[in-house]
């Protein structure tokens, strides 16, 4: 349901955009699930109070059974054979990298960054030729939201893409052979497990809070960048929780270590998320330029008209503070605050049609799109920026 806001008395709802209360001012648009027990009550206030709605999704749990029920067995034992435009579970996934690993083993190394709060291997591919002993590497991340799963679904399609098209692409073998790309199709391995078994809108990580009883971190609030300031809540049963301490969460203290050791290397971050259709830089927790502004904007341009050439989908671009909305401790900004000087987050496809629950049949589109303006931030990165 999508709520042109003022005020709504106090009700349980789930806030899908913006991710937090903060964010809601009057005259802005919020989406938000509903209890089905609730929308009795809600509606006729909404009606009295003159605060117009749009029902988006009317049944969520058919849309949900729409989406992971009735699946024909799904062959994963060939890169053929496997299927891009599903939504795949960890353990497909997790089967999906290892194939890879032993198949392409002249591009792709997989191995593990740490351990997830409830011991699930972290695991990241290394993709490039390996053609010389040092070169420039580009992290990717799909997943640090459990709930968002077309970002997993892009990932495994970036990495499709470069191996299928590796031999007839000019400028996917340019990518591979002068640059490393470091994937890691699912971050929050215990979130996204959990939105397949059990709430497919969970958000956070797993780990537990004795005192709340609330379970999970924001993992992206729980960076060492202006931790739990603006856009962060402190209490534990919130969304945007940043968690007891700054690296609180494995997940994330794994990933910061490899960043922080491979920081001379990487040179650009990409983290995927959704949904808004956005191409956002630093800074997400203050209004301000970044030093390589001209480099970074003109690079974001750039991506989002390539983006835009495939299907004519229009994304926003901008530092995110201004384009979405303020945030402290954010991977993104964490990354440019550590030396990596291309930082950016996509939110991918739509912007509340579907929400979490972006169709199947949209998989395709949204990644082919996508595929362009990563392909176009990654070469721009290769050429020297003034």
């Amino acid at each position: 349901m999508r709520v042109n806001y003022r005020l709504v008395p106090a009700l349980q709802v789930d806030l899908w955009q913006p991710s937090s209360p903060f964010h809601i001012v009057e005259g802005t648009v919020a989406d938000v699930r509903v209890p089905q027990n609730a929308t009795r009550s809600l509606l006729p206030y909404l009606q009295q109070e003159n605060i117009q709605y749009t029902i988006l999704i009317s049944d969520l749990q058919q849309a949900i059974e729409n989406q992971t029920g009735g699946r024909s067995h799904r062959n994963r034992r060939s890169l053929s054979g496997y299927n891009y435009e599903v939504y795949h579970s960890l353990e497909e996934i997790e089967d999906w990298m290892h194939y890879l690993n032993r198949t392409f083993s002249d591009l792709v190394h997989m191995f593990s960054v740490g351990k997830s709060y409830e011991g699930r291997p972290l695991y990241v591919l290394k993709l490039g030729k390996r053609s010389r002993p040092y070169k420039k590497a580009v992290w990717i991340d799909c997943g640090i939201h459990a709930r968002e799963w077309i970002g997993p679904a892009f990932c495994q399609w970036f990495v499709k893409e470069a191996l299928q098209t590796y031999q007839t692409d000019p400028d996917m073998r340019k990518m591979l052979t002068q640059l490393y790309f470091y994937i890691m199709p699912v971050f929050n391995v215990d979130g996204y497990s959990f939105s397949w078994t059990n709430d497919r809108f969970w958000r956070k990580t797993r780990s537990k809070n004795t005192r709340f009883h609330c379970h999970g971190v924001d993992a992206n609030r729980n960076w060492k960048v202006k931790w739990c300031d603006e856009g962060a809540s402190l209490h534990p049963c919130d969304d945007t929780y940043c968690g007891p301490f700054p690296e609180s969460e494995p997940e994330v203290k794994a990933v910061a270590h490899f960043l922080r050791k491979h920081r001379k290397q990487i040179k650009a971050y990409l983290s995927f998320h959704a949904y808004a259709q956005m191409l956002l830089y630093p800074y997400s927790y203050k209004y301000a330029t970044i030093p390589n502004f001209n480099c970074v904007e003109s690079a974001a341009y750039n991506a989002v008209n390539a983006l835009q050439s495939a299907y004519g989908v229009r994304y926003r671009y901008g530092p995110a503070s201004s384009t979405l909305y303020v945030s402290s401790g954010s991977s993104m900004d964490w990354a440019y605050k550590n030396g990596i000087p291309y930082a950016f987050a996509f939110e991918l496809r739509d912007t509340g049609h579907f929400g979490f629950l972006l169709p199947e049949m949209l998989i395709k589109p949204t990644c082919t799109e996508t595929m362009l303006a990563v392909k176009n931030i990654t070469l721009h990165l290769l050429k020297k920026c003034n």
